[in-house]
């Protein structure tokens, strides 16, 4: 009710106000206005004053004007039509404070400032992520070259391993061609010993000797070795005399399964070879009658001729 009637009276104020301007507009108009002259018709009457004294001299008419045209009379000025009244004024809104505009330029230099930070970082993210690819590159690259390395040194060694057991293969294949071929040697060397036997038999053990001074078992054993390795013996054509000390290695029942010639043995390769030959053909020695004085290895002296061993 209080805001009502404070709008109504701020109403008939404004009203009051606009009725004292339309009057004073009025009353100033009024007194503006200007009467126009008086205009009667005929000529212009001319009077002359008479005085006492004598008159001074007349000067000389001046020159007439001409009459100066009437000025028309000012049109009378509309009547301001008076502003139709509003019912209510609504009121005014109390003008706030003007907003004060930021520094531009402080602005824009925080702006660019922020670009260029944010550039430098982006620059700095791509030679981080360049870096680590390189990185991870060298590592992979390294990685390879470890794998390649590892695989050239498996490959190695499966080679080696592989060589190695060629080599366990031939060896063992040589050795069973060896010993296939010394039981072909002592398979032969039995069937003619054996063929021999009964033409020329070996004498008796008691009767066995070379009219020398032991008379022992032992003594005729191993003359009876002698005996039958120099006759089976191939003499090259080139050896006039030889003495060689042989180690034989048996079984029992006279079977050979070994024979080297002994240094010092003044006779070249193919004398000694000629000796082994010998002993192996004379397999197998002498055994029965001297089971006694048996022995796995025997050492003797091969001579040729014989006399050099007496």
């Amino acid at each position: 009710m209080s805001e009502s009637a404070g709008n109504l009276r701020a109403l008939a104020l404004s009203l009051l106000i606009h009725l004292l301007c339309v009057a004073v507009i009025a009353i100033g108009l009024f007194w503006t206005r200007t009467e126009a002259p008086l205009s009667v018709a005929g000529s212009v009457i001319e009077a002359t004053l008479v005085t006492s004294q004598p008159l001074p001299a007349r000067p000389p008419d001046a020159p007439r004007r001409p009459p100066q045209p009437t000025p028309e009379a000012p049109k009378p000025q509309p009547k301001p039509t008076p502003a139709p009244q509003k019912a209510e004024t609504p009121p005014q809104p109390t003008p706030q404070a003007p907003v004060q505009q930021p520094d531009t330029r402080e602005t824009e230099k925080a702006a660019r400032l922020a670009q260029q930070q944010a550039e430098e970082k982006a620059k700095r993210e791509e030679q981080e992520r360049r870096r680590q690819e390189q990185v991870l590159l060298d590592q992979q690259k390294q990685e390879e070259v470890e794998r390649k390395e590892r695989l050239r040194k498996q490959q190695l060694e499966r080679e080696q391993q592989l060589a190695e057991i060629r080599k366990l293969r031939e060896e063992a294949e040589r050795k069973r061609k060896l010993e296939e071929e010394k039981l072909k040697q002592i398979a032969d060397r039995r069937q003619p010993t054996a063929e021999r036997a009964p033409t020329t038999p070996a004498p008796p053990a008691d009767k066995l000797g070379n009219q020398g001074k032991d008379d022992s078992l032992a003594g005729r054993y191993a003359l009876a070795i002698k005996q039958i390795v120099t006759q089976n013996w191939l003499r090259p054509e080139s050896v006039t005399s030889v003495q060689c000390s042989v180690r034989i290695v048996q079984i029992p029942g006279g079977e050979v399964i070994n024979v080297n010639i002994l240094n010092p043995c003044p006779a070249d390769e193919l004398t000694k070879r000629s000796l082994e030959a010998a002993v192996m053909k004379s397999n197998p020695l002498p055994y029965r009658g001297f089971e006694s004085v048996f022995k796995r290895e025997i050492d003797f002296q091969f001579c040729y001729p014989i006399e050099r061993c007496r």
